[in-house]
């Protein structure tokens, strides 16, 4: 058992009977009043993510999880295969344990995080930001913007991103995974 002082980003706990991964929390110390612990987590099984409010000392029960590197295989329907690096062991995961599915490019490495009492797979931890070259964009006129304006962009995996005028297709781009917002334009 833990308690409110352990809490940090990325803890996985358990609590109302399902298993919760912390997103954001914040101390928060009242001039009048006992501290608490304001959080944000997101639920492992079905992906939601609730508010929560633990008051300071309040005992957690702790889900020991373990990091393994897993590259991206394939997607059929809902059902993203991925295979161990160090022991070439598949697994298959739902679309709704992945952050950012539509981001996903086969051969990526990711980080899954598993339940050691389980050994059931908790979550999918992606790259920060993924290069991805640009398959369709509109051609961007010169000279009637004020302001630094954007186009919707298709990617090779199939998703949509806002990027600017000057990028073409053939362009390779960064995408922020966390955010799915175009980064910068990159140079081979």
């Amino acid at each position: 058992m833990a308690s409110t002082a352990d809490i940090r980003n990325g803890l996985c706990i358990k609590h109302n009977h399902d298993i919760y991964k912390i997103i954001e929390f914040l101390h928060v110390k009242p001039g009048k009043g006992p501290a608490f612990v304001r959080t944000k987590l997101k639920s492992l099984t079905n992906g939601k993510v609730l508010d929560n409010t633990f008051s300071a000392g309040h005992k957690i029960d702790v889900v020991r999880v373990e990091t393994h590197t897993f590259q991206y295989l394939y997607a059929e329907g809902n059902d993203f295969h991925f295979m161990n690096t160090e022991t070439y062991e598949q697994i298959t995961l739902n679309k709704d344990v992945l952050d950012a599915p539509e981001l996903l490019k086969e051969g990526t490495n990711v980080m899954v995080q598993i339940n050691t009492e389980t050994d059931m797979p908790l979550a999918v931890d992606m790259p920060a930001s993924i290069v991805l070259e640009v398959t369709y964009a509109e051609p961007g006129v010169k000279g009637n913007t004020a302001t630094n304006a954007t186009k919707p962009a298709k990617v090779e995996t199939g998703a949509s991103v806002n990027v600017p005028l000057f990028i073409n297709e053939g362009d390779k781009i960064k995408i922020d995974t966390a955010t799915g917002n175009y980064i910068e334009r990159v140079k081979e």
